[in-house]
């Protein structure tokens, strides 16, 4: 009897294990199942744009599953770097038009600038009426403490190979042929914008060019302007790109969970990459930006 009782318990324990084995596997995805019905897959893209990285591991999670057929882009963000937003728009183009995914855009709070840029690569735009729309432009900034060195009585020496190798140097204030240089670079890329939301909502260039002064919407304006597709909340967005992927009845939806920073991880970890200013950050003079001030 004892024997069975042992053995018992440890074909209970083994089950345990396996069980716990598999959650932890799938633990990352919530809303995970074994089945093979139609999913819905939400991709969190939540405050400033600073790498494309995390973003593009999530799109690309599930881009040769037949059985996640959509991605619902749950946005909420003022923009950000210039070549991030284009990065994630040029794979949300790609996951269309390769691999045959329906993508929509949920616009909650706001989704201005380099996240509108984002948002323009999907199917359908849907914004609450509320919701911050639109800032279409180029930004470009820096802090120039040449002042605060001139009073410490400190200089910068500087060897260079070419007039415009340190323009944007911070110890010194631009001269009007470098003023002309770096106007020319964001005029480049807000045409490139402009192109992106014109070809993308097709509008006309000079339609999007009157917009496009970095003003901001609401989500009801946008509409009316047709930057945006249609007005509803999150489940509206889930209704709707259910049905554009054909997925009949309520969709299983799966997103990644967030990661959570431990007390562990503050003592033994390098906390870099949870941040979006690192020391190679810091050392960038000018950041050129698709962003809502």
């Amino acid at each position: 009897m004892l024997i069975w009782l042992l053995l018992g318990g440890g074909a209970f324990v083994l089950l345990a294990v396996t069980l716990l084995a598999v959650v932890l596997t799938f633990r990352n995805d919530e809303g995970a199942d074994f089945g093979f019905s139609d999913r819905l897959q939400v991709v969190d893209i939540e405050g400033e744009l600073f790498q494309s990285r995390p973003i593009l591991e999530q799109l690309k999670r599930y881009e040769d599953s037949n059985s996640v057929k959509a991605i619902l882009l749950n946005i909420d963000s003022p923009g950000g770097g210039v070549a991030v937003s284009q990065e994630l728009y040029a794979e949300i183009r790609r996951l269309r038009e390769k691999k045959d995914k329906t993508v929509v855009a949920y616009l909650s709070s706001t989704g201005a600038s380099g996240a509108y840029y984002v948002a323009c690569a999907a199917d359908k735009i849907i914004a609450n009426p509320g919701t911050i729309v639109g800032s279409i432009g180029v930004i470009a900034e820096w802090v120039n403490y040449q002042d605060l060195l001139q009073w410490a009585k400190v200089k910068e020496v500087v060897f260079k190979t070419g007039e415009f190798k340190d323009t944007g140097s911070p110890t010194r204030e631009l001269t009007d042929r470098e003023r002309t240089y770096f106007q020319s670079l964001i005029d480049d890329m807000y045409v490139q914008f402009v192109e992106a939301v014109a070809s993308s909502r097709k509008l006309e260039l000079q339609e999007v060019r009157m917009m496009a002064d970095g003003r901001v919407f609401t989500g009801r304006d946008a509409k009316e302007r047709k930057l945006i597709d249609e007005i509803g909340n999150f489940q509206d967005a889930v209704d709707l790109t259910a049905k554009l992927a054909g997925i009949s009845g309520k969709p299983r939806l799966i997103r990644l969970t967030r990661q959570r920073v431990t007390l562990l991880d503050v003592l033994t970890t390098d906390l870099s990459r949870f941040v979006p200013f690192n020391g190679q950050t810091l050392k960038s003079q000018i950041r050129f930006q698709y962003v809502w001030k």
